[in-house]
């Protein structure tokens, strides 16, 4: 297990852990899905995955490219028998048959993928008919976005400048050029007050 793999699982578990079931019911209302195959891409540690478990009825794939994140999922994994199920896997080739899954969802990694278009192909490619994803950066809602900040802000002097460069590579104007680059056929931008999403839909 990595050094940094478990930082980030730290700082998941100590920060970033009250947005998790907020995001999980957020995206459930939006989707109206409640069961099936969910898939958490960038999933990390798996927190964001297990709440999905806890708000509804859907089995979670947590995928990440990164094998030390996924032991540490793997234990998380384990009290939640056989619905929550970590796998290494990237975004731009996923290991994952054509239209199975009902929801996607991912917080934070839509900022590390390199070929966006590539990825949001991918993710029309394996949601079922009726199947909705939603990728962004959101932190819940107003109030959780200033608390993380300002935790962050004590732990990481450069949290501010960190933040601006990531979303600076992902704006939403960007976002949705590469969603026409990407050919997908229905699709949006979502800006809310806590962060963006980008919503796929396979009719």
């Amino acid at each position: 297990m990595t050094k940094s793999a478990e930082g980030f699982a730290r700082i998941a578990r100590e920060v970033f852990a009250p947005i998790y079931p907020v995001i999980a019911e957020q995206v459930l209302a939006w989707s109206g899905i409640q069961s099936g195959l969910a898939l958490d891409l960038g999933s990390g540690p798996g927190f964001f995955a297990a709440a999905l478990v806890e708000k509804s009825e859907l089995s979670v794939i947590a995928l990440d490219t990164d094998p030390a994140m996924a032991r540490i999922a793997q234990k998380i994994a384990a009290g939640y028998r056989d619905r929550m199920i970590p796998v290494i896997g990237d975004v731009h080739c996923m290991p994952i048959r054509d239209g199975v899954v009902s929801l996607i969802v991912s917080r934070g990694s839509i900022y590390f993928w390199e070929d966006r278009p590539q990825a949001f192909r991918e993710i029309e490619r394996v949601l079922r008919p009726g199947g909705a994803a939603f990728v962004g950066g959101s932190f819940g809602t107003a109030a959780l976005r200033n608390d993380i900040f300002r935790e962050m802000r004590l732990r990481n002097p450069d949290w501010d400048r960190d933040v601006a460069r990531r979303s600076g590579g992902a704006t939403p104007d960007l976002l949705r050029r590469e969603l026409v680059a990407s050919g997908v056929a229905h699709s949006r931008v979502r800006e809310e007050e806590a962060g963006l999403w980008v919503e796929i839909r396979k009719t």
